[in-house]
């Protein structure tokens, strides 16, 4: 049963939302968002934090996330759904069972890698992290464009990659194109004029091409 204060904030948050995916019916685990089953066990819209909001949700019948691999999944109950909330802070993955359920939660500052593929039968957003492989199917009535707004969603808020921690211009060297971090008392790279080899910090460095 579905208590008035979870419908309240429901209706807040879908009203809130970005996107019209985000809805009440959903949120406060009515039915699914494209089935009139009751997806969780739980209100979806209980497993958010308190200043949570949901930008995006997606939702799957029967296959579930998959862990590391395709076949490797977390599968609902008969009678249950699957629920991916996509927030500002995270991708919330709840795999519903008869009087619990499962709760995956993927932050979006762990991400590495993340890409969508759309098929016949049903669509697939996959999240690559340092540890994990997620495979979160998606129903096959999501249309790309919303596969596209929640992949760059989570994209955008992923840390940047190859960036240097200190743009400070004393203590980053331009080597070949490629930052070279000075460290304190450290010296630019020197070209020994007697056998031309290149040296940085007293050690050779390749120059062969």
């Amino acid at each position: 049963m579905v208590d008035r204060q979870s419908v309240e904030r429901a209706e807040t948050l879908a009203e809130m939302a970005p996107d019209d995916s985000v809805t009440v019916e959903v949120l406060a685990g009515f039915e699914g968002r494209f089935t009139s089953e009751t997806p969780l066990s739980q209100p979806p819209v209980s497993y958010l934090e308190d200043a949570e909001a949901p930008a995006y949700v997606l939702t799957n019948g029967n296959r579930g996330i998959g862990l590391g691999s395709k076949r490797n999944t977390v599968s609902p109950a008969s009678d249950r759904r699957t629920v991916l909330l996509v927030t500002g802070r995270r991708t919330l993955c709840l795999v519903g069972g008869h009087s619990e359920d499962e709760v995956i939660s993927v932050p979006h500052e762990s991400v590495a890698e993340i890409e969508y593929t759309t098929g016949f039968r049903r669509h697939r957003i996959v999240i690559r992290t340092p540890r994990q492989l997620y495979h979160c199917w998606i129903h096959r009535k999501v249309g790309e464009s919303l596969l596209a707004a929640t992949t760059e969603f989570i994209e955008d808020r992923r840390p940047d990659e190859g960036k240097p921690e200190d743009t400070d211009e004393a203590s980053v060297v331009m080597y070949r194109g490629r930052p070279v971090r000075l460290h304190s008392g450290a010296s630019e790279p020197e070209t020994s004029n007697s056998d031309q080899t290149i040296r940085y910090r007293g050690q050779p460095v390749d120059d062969r091409s």
